[in-house]
C-alpha cells in the first residue's frame, strides 16, 4: 500500500512538473513579474513607515501590509522568481533538450521521397557522372557535418543555433536565481562619519535573512577634501580610509570618490554624501573649543556659519564657503575682520585665536550582493546566445540511385544564405567532378 501511495505521489509530482513547462502560464507569471517591477518603481521602496503615512495617507497600512514597502524583498515576489525559474527548468528539461538531441541525430534517409518534410524542401538532382566523394568533399569545404550510411548521406550545419534557446533559458534561470540570492544575503550599510573616527559595520538599511556582516572589519576615516572647478563648483570629493582585520594585525589604505568605489573582498564601498559639522578653536592658546556649523544660505549661496559670544556686547561669526580650509571672520554687523586658513591665527582684543579644524564627515555606503555575479554572467550568457540564435540550422540529405544523386534540403532561416550555399556547393562539386553536371533550377526554399 505504502508502495503505491509512494508511486502516485512520484506520478503526480513528474505530471506537475511537465505542466508547469507550460508556456502560456510561464509568460502569465512573468506578467506578473513584471507588473510587480512597474508597482515596485512607481512606489519608492524601503522608507520608513512615517514617509509612507506622509505620501500616500490612504493606502499605507494596504501598503505595509501587502509589502510594497519592500517589494523586491517580499517571500510572495521571490516566491514567484522561484516557480518561474522552475517553468524554465522544465521546458529546458522537457522540451529544449530533446529539440537539440532530435536535431544532432543521423536522419539517413535512402529515398528522398521518404522524407517528412516534403513541404519544406529544396530538390535538386545530379544527373551523371555522380561522385559521392566529391559530394562529401563539397559538403565538408561549406562547414557541414556529414554523415555517410550505405549510399546515403545526412549532414548539417549550423546547431548552436538550434542551442541557443536553451542558453537564453539558463541565462534567465542564472538572473533570477542570482537575485534571489541577492534579496536573501545581501546587505546595505549608511553610514556617515566625521574625519579622524573609527567605525565598525552597523547602521544597516537593508539586510537578507541569510546576510552575515563582517565582524572582524574596522575602519578609520583619514581625511575627506573636496576638488572645486574654476567657478566654485564641486568637481569631485573624496575620502581616504584604512581598513583593519583580525583585530588590527593587518590595514589597507583605500581612497573613494564619486563614482570611484572601493572593492574589497566581498564588500564595496561608494561615497555617497558628505555634511560640515563643527569648527575647532584655539583661544589663547589655553582652551580648546568646538562650535557647531550651521548650513544657511548667504546672497543665494550655500554656505556654514558658527558664532562666538567674546562678552556679552560682542560676538564673532565663523562663516565657511567651501572646503578649501578658508574661514571668514565677521562682527555681528557683518563686517569682515580676517580671512584666516586652517591652522593660522587672528587676535580679538590681543587674545590669539586659532582655527584648528574644521571637521566634516563624509558619507559612506557599504554594500555586500553576492548574487550580482549570477546575474552579470545571466545577462553575458543571453547576450550571446541572442547573437547566436540568429544561426540558422540547415540539413541536407543526399541519396543515389543508377541515374544520380537526388539533393535535398531545408533551413529553419535565412533562405537566401541556404540558397547561396547550395549555389556553392554545385560549384565546388562541378569543380571536382570531371562529367558535366545538370542541376534542375526548379526547386523551392521554404522555412521549417
Amino acid at each position: 500500500m505504502l508502495f503505491i501511495s509512494n508511486l502516485y505521489v512520484k506520478n503526480f509530482v513528474w505530471k506537475f512538473i511537465k505542466k508547469i513547462a507550460n508556456l502560456n502560464l510561464a509568460l502569465f507569471i512573468l506578467g506578473l513579474i513584471i507588473f510587480c517591477c512597474v508597482i515596485g518603481t512607481i512606489i519608492e521602496q524601503d522608507q520608513s513607515y512615517s514617509y509612507y503615512q506622509l505620501n500616500y495617507p490612504n493606502y499605507s497600512l494596504i501598503m505595509t501590509f501587502l509589502g510594497l514597502d519592500h517589494i523586491f524583498h517580499n517571500w510572495w515576489f521571490i516566491v514567484l522568481l522561484i516557480f518561474f525559474n522552475c517553468s524554465l527548468l522544465s521546458c529546458t528539461v522537457f522540451t529544449q533538450f530533446p529539440t537539440l538531441k532530435n536535431a544532432r541525430r543521423w536522419k539517413f534517409v535512402y529515398s528522398i521521397n521518404d522524407l517528412t518534410y516534403s513541404n519544406n524542401i529544396a530538390d535538386q538532382y545530379l544527373i551523371s557522372g555522380h561522385s559521392l566523394a566529391n559530394v562529401v568533399y563539397s559538403l565538408v569545404r561549406l562547414d557541414f557535418f556529414v554523415f555517410c550510411r550505405n549510399y546515403a548521406i545526412y549532414s548539417y550545419k549550423g546547431l548552436y543555433g538550434r542551442v541557443s534557446p536553451i542558453f537564453v533559458h539558463i541565462s534567465i534561470i542564472a538572473i533570477l536565481l542570482g537575485s534571489v540570492y541577492s534579496s536573501l544575503s545581501s546587505f546595505v550599510i549608511q553610514e556617515l562619519i566625521p574625519c579622524g573616527e573609527t567605525f565598525h559595520i552597523k547602521n544597516t538599511i537593508h539586510s537578507g535573512i541569510t546576510s552575515n556582516l563582517p565582524s572582524d572589519l574596522l575602519f578609520y576615516v583619514d581625511d575627506f577634501y573636496i576638488d572645486y572647478n574654476i567657478n566654485g563648483s564641486i568637481k569631485q570629493f573624496f575620502s581616504s580610509i584604512f581598513t583593519y582585520s583580525n583585530n588590527k594585525k593587518s590595514s589597507k589604505y583605500y581612497l573613494t570618490s564619486v563614482n570611484k568605489p572601493i572593492r574589497m573582498s566581498s564588500l564595496t564601498i561608494y561615497q555617497t554624501d558628505w555634511k560640515v559639522n563643527a569648527i575647532r578653536l584655539n583661544i589663547g592658546n589655553s582652551h580648546m573649543i568646538q562650535k557647531q556649523l550651521i548650513s544657511t544660505s548667504l546672497n543665494g549661496r550655500d554656505c556654514w556659519l558658527a558664532s562666538y559670544l567674546i562678552n556679552e556686547k560682542s560676538k564673532l561669526f565663523f562663516v565657511i564657503l567651501n572646503l578649501d580650509n578658508k574661514v571668514l571672520v565677521s562682527d555681528f554687523k557683518g563686517s569682515i575682520l580676517a580671512e584666516v586658513v586652517v591652522g593660522n591665527s587672528f587676535y580679538i582684543n590681543n587674545i590669539p585665536i586659532t582655527v584648528e579644524e574644521i571637521i566634516a564627515s563624509t558619507g559612506l555606503q557599504i554594500k555586500s550582493d553576492p548574487g550580482i555575479f549570477f546575474v552579470y554572467l545571466g545577462f553575458f550568457i543571453m547576450m550571446v546566445s541572442t547573437l547566436t540564435s540568429y544561426i540558422s540550422y540547415s540539413q541536407v540529405w543526399i541519396s543515389t540511385n543508377f541515374s544520380g544523386i537526388k539533393f535535398s534540403g531545408c533551413t529553419n532561416r535565412a533562405v537566401l544564405f541556404f540558397d547561396t550555399d547550395i549555389k556553392s556547393l554545385h560549384k565546388i562539386y562541378a569543380y571536382y567532378s570531371t562529367d558535366i553536371i545538370y542541376i534542375s533550377n526548379n526547386y523551392d526554399l521554404t522555412l521549417r
